[in-house]
């Protein structure tokens, strides 16, 4: 195979770096750029620099932000009693898309796993329980990690530690997506949705 020139190679390479993109994307990609005018390319690239530059996590929450703190946590129209733990800050814009929730966030950046050495202190844990001790209004805090290993194995141990301090702990309900049909539904996903069923 023929090789490209080193700044075209450097550029693929850049790109394949990326989480999801393959070798294919990331030529894509780099041919796309220099297809650009030199005005757009320096406008991704002010882009880039301008969020890595401006961007950092709330004080208060841990969400990203350009303010501090951010916008839902400065929000006096939220509702400081109940505080949704959620392992991303693409999560809290999840949640933010449906329009109900109207509580505030805590983004522990990434869940435990034992199995990769991510336990407890490393990550943003130790922040919420000073945070629950510093606003003793909170009276709920639900639990909206994934539905996976780690999201189970993060919910309930946020779960065992805040349950002595008399705060309602709540785990989103899993089951059956909109749309989805039973028979192709696993069974942990039919136990889940069997579980968190309500009265109509």
């Amino acid at each position: 195979m023929r090789q490209y020139p080193k700044p075209l190679n450097r550029l693929i390479n850049e790109f394949s770096k990326l989480p999801g993109i393959g070798g294919k994307t990331a030529q894509r990609l780099a041919f796309h750029v220099l297809s650009l005018s030199t005005p757009e390319v320096e406008s991704l690239a002010n882009a880039i620099r301008d969020a890595k530059q401006n961007l950092r996590y709330c004080s208060v929450c841990g969400n990203l932000t350009d303010q501090d703190p951010c916008s839902i946590c400065s929000d006096p129209q939220r509702d400081p009693k109940v505080i949704c733990v959620v392992e991303s800050p693409q999560d809290v814009l999840a949640m933010e898309r449906i329009r109900e929730f109207n509580g505030r966030y805590h983004v522990l950046h990434g869940t435990i796993s034992p199995v990769e050495g991510i336990g407890p202190g490393d990550i943003n844990l130790k922040s919420l329980i000073v945070r629950l001790q510093k606003e003793p209004e909170v009276e709920e805090v639900i639990i909206a990690t994934n539905p996976n290993i780690e999201g189970e194995a993060t919910a309930m141990y946020i779960s065992r530690l805040l349950k002595p301090s008399g705060i309602r702990v709540t785990r989103i309900a899993h089951g059956i997506p909109v749309g989805g049909d039973l028979e192709y539904a696993d069974e942990v996903t039919l136990l889940k949705a069997m579980e968190g069923r309500r009265e109509i």
